[in-house]
């Protein structure tokens, strides 16, 4: 039975990841864990995720970056299963540890205030590489968004383009992620039905999220994305010390 307290967390998540774009990683299924099954959790987190990307695609699909976020999409199909070895490699802790440290490099870098590196235009080679880091974080931590938003910062996307972009890449990356829990069994009536429960906050958090994207200024949205960067490296770094997976 979905609770007030799932209800609050998804609401939440959904709506810094409506608003920046990304980073309800570090909310969704690591707190809907404490309140139902993991097994419930991540497909549910999931169709969650699809539901966001459907309805911002369609809102804003002039502010995407279909060239950027295809040649994102492609190179994370190799990225995840460098991922997933990490995940039961030996060295998780190390790999994870290094990962960390180098998104709060970079978003310290950023919050300082030099002039951070900047790509005037789309590069296929950059764009591989981050679609591929994308990927492996995506196979081992179930973080795709950090090497996206660091790419579309380098790029100096506006909050609207970089919100829309990133979902446009996270549409079918979760489409496929949903496509294995299904073919896997886990998609079941009770992720159905809690995820149907949870609609009536889903939407308007969707709703909500876009609207601060809409007014944020753009300085202080790129701030916002570097703290959220700081964040989710912090509590990877934290992670691997502790030797979480």
């Amino acid at each position: 039975m979905i609770t007030c307290a799932v209800l609050l967390i998804i609401f939440t998540a959904t709506l810094i990841r409506s608003a920046f774009g990304f980073g309800e990683a570090l909310l969704a299924v690591p707190l809907l864990a404490f309140f139902m099954p993991l097994h419930t959790a991540a497909p549910l987190a999931v169709l969650v995720s699809i539901t966001i990307a459907t309805i911002v695609v369609v809102q804003d699909w002039r502010k995407i970056h279909f060239y950027s976020a295809a040649w994102l999409v492609l190179p994370t199909l190799f990225g995840i299963p460098l991922g997933l070895i990490l995940l039961t490699s030996t060295h998780q802790r190390l790999a994870k540890a290094a990962l960390a440290l180098l998104i709060i490099a970079f978003a310290a870098y950023s919050l300082s205030g030099r002039n951070a590196f900047e790509l005037r235009r789309d590069h296929r080679a950059w764009l591989l590489f981050f679609g591929f880091l994308a990927g492996v974080f995506g196979g081992a931590y179930g973080m795709n968004g950090p090497p996206l938003a660091i790419y579309g910062s380098m790029r100096r996307w506006s909050a609207q383009h970089l919100r829309a972009t990133l979902q446009a890449y996270f549409l079918p990356a979760s489409l496929l992620g949903m496509t294995g829990y299904k073919l896997s069994g886990l998609w079941t009536r009770t992720v159905t039905h809690d995820y149907l429960l949870a609609l009536p906050v889903l939407l308007p958090a969707v709703l909500l999220g876009r609207v601060i994207n809409h007014r944020l200024h753009p300085q202080a949205f790129m701030k916002f994305v570097y703290l959220g960067l700081a964040a989710i490296g912090a509590v990877l770094l934290a992670q691997a010390i502790a030797g979480r997976v």
